[in-house]
């Protein structure tokens, strides 16, 4: 299937569709705090996005059973929020949402500490956002596309960190999950080369110990292999022949 290059009015509404959820990506951060369950995530998030005209896309997609994929500590993504889930203090949590506006696709993701966290742990969600911001340095028109995955590897290789393998980012557009598929560490192969109006979901897992994960019974919750914390920090770029716009930072 080939990567799609969006036209300047589909680009004009992912714009939108993403400037939307950034804006509740802004709210839910601020939502979090000790004391809250995984599912009173799920529902402020739900009633955001519907408040702004929207459809959230993960709900039932795939059969996910939420609107927000809300991941705790170990959990590296797809958690399932639960009312009886509470947030403590010292946790981290990793919020995954998106949206549908006039039929294009937005997503985003944030990991949060609840409460005050331990250094050790809000460099792993620093750490994890700034390799996301050195990936992007090479999403440009006639790069090629693992350039990115390189970046973000020779980024967090110096940490010690270890990068989720068996999950990558994608493109997006009229569908959540389009080619190209993006891998967070180095390939062998270049990759397709890049081209302005390709929207892509870019999204680091960076795991505190090994980035080996494994799923839990329910068939979503991805969890990291030796049960240390995980943290997730995604947008949806547009590359263009200069620098990349990032579209869901507002």
């Amino acid at each position: 299937m080939a990567i799609t290059i969006k036209s300047e009015r589909e680009i004009g509404l992912m714009r939108e569709s993403c400037k939307i959820l950034a804006k509740v990506h802004n709210e839910l951060g601020q939502f979090v705090r000790p004391g809250i369950s995984t599912k009173d995530i799920d529902e402020f998030g739900e009633k955001l996005i519907r408040g702004y005209g929207c459809v959230p896309n993960f709900l039932n997609y795939n059969g996910y059973p939420a609107s927000i994929c809300v991941s705790v500590n170990e959990e590296v993504v797809h958690g399932i929020p639960h009312k009886e889930r509470i947030l403590k203090e010292g946790d981290i949590v990793s919020l995954d949402a998106g949206l549908i506006y006039k039929g294009y696709h937005s997503d985003a993701a944030r990991t949060y500490g609840v409460g005050k966290i331990s250094k050790e742990l809000q460099q792993l969600i620093d750490e994890t956002k700034n390799s996301f911001f050195e990936g992007i340095k090479k999403a440009k028109a006639g790069n090629h596309l693992y350039e990115i995955s390189g970046a973000i590897d020779d980024y967090i290789s110096q940490f010690g960190y270890g990068i989720v393998r068996d999950l990558v980012g994608h493109g997006i557009g009229t569908s959540l999950h389009e080619e190209p598929q993006i891998p967070n560490f180095k390939q062998l192969r270049r990759g397709p080369r890049l081209q302005a109006g390709m929207t892509l979901a870019i999204e680091p897992m960076i795991n505190l110990g090994r980035g080996d994960v494994e799923w839990l019974d329910d068939d979503w919750t991805v969890v990291s292999e030796d049960g240390l914390p995980s943290a997730h920090y995604e947008n949806t770029i547009l590359v263009t022949d200069g620098e990349p716009e990032i579209l869901t930072l507002d």
